[in-house]
């Protein structure tokens, strides 16, 4: 059976589908506490890390309401693995996504996570003919938020104590952008070629 996977080169980057062989570099960016914080599930080893490794390798399609793609961020230069992004088809009806960004935090402050998001934005609306993509962020996570805005979207809600989520309150911002809003970056363009799985 064959299936078509996603590749996006932008300026300095490729997003492509995860292999078994990122299980390194994922396990050091999903190690770190700071990262770890962000994240929705507890990875506590090699074991954890490939688990979730394994989960992510099958998103690569949105075909109905709940699916996800996901894709590695990579340096074009040197193949260098920094990160993820993510684009959830969430809504049918509203024709709305929702996107999540993970960069290693070596690799930040260069212009990597924007970049990705743009093409993220790109995909979501241009390839996957989305309305509205929103974002959400941990109230306390002013680089995301930063990104966020940078990206064009705008602030829509501001919960306070909504949830518990690893132990304690959290605070949750929710980000959007309309399809109309969104302006076409240079430079970005998608690549899909067919792989027999």
């Amino acid at each position: 059976m064959a299936r078509q996977e996603i590749i996006v080169r932008t300026g300095q980057l490729v997003l492509r589908p995860f292999d078994k062989s990122d299980l390194k570099a994922v396990e050091s960016y999903f190690g770190l506490g700071e990262v770890r914080r962000y994240l929705d599930w507890q990875l506590r080893d090699t074991i954890d890390s490939k688990a979730a490794l394994d989960v992510i390798r099958k998103q690569t399609r949105l075909t109905r309401p709940g699916d996800t793609v996901t894709l590695a961020v990579v340096r074009e230069t040197d193949g260098a693995l920094l990160g993820q992004v993510s684009l959830q088809w969430t809504d049918a009806t509203a024709a709305q996504g929702e996107i999540r960004l993970i960069l290693n935090p070596t690799f930040r402050r260069r212009g990597y996570a924007s970049e990705a998001g743009k093409a993220l934005l790109d995909l979501g609306f241009e390839r996957f003919q989305l309305h509205r993509i929103f974002a959400r962020i941990d109230g306390g996570n002013d680089a995301a938020a930063r990104l966020l805005r940078g990206l064009g979207m705008r602030l829509e809600a501001h919960y306070l104590e909504h949830a518990l989520f690893q132990g304690e309150w959290d605070e949750e911002l929710h980000f959007a952008i309309l399809d109309r809003e969104w302006q076409r970056g240079d430079g970005v363009r998608e690549i899909s070629r067919n792989k027999v799985a």
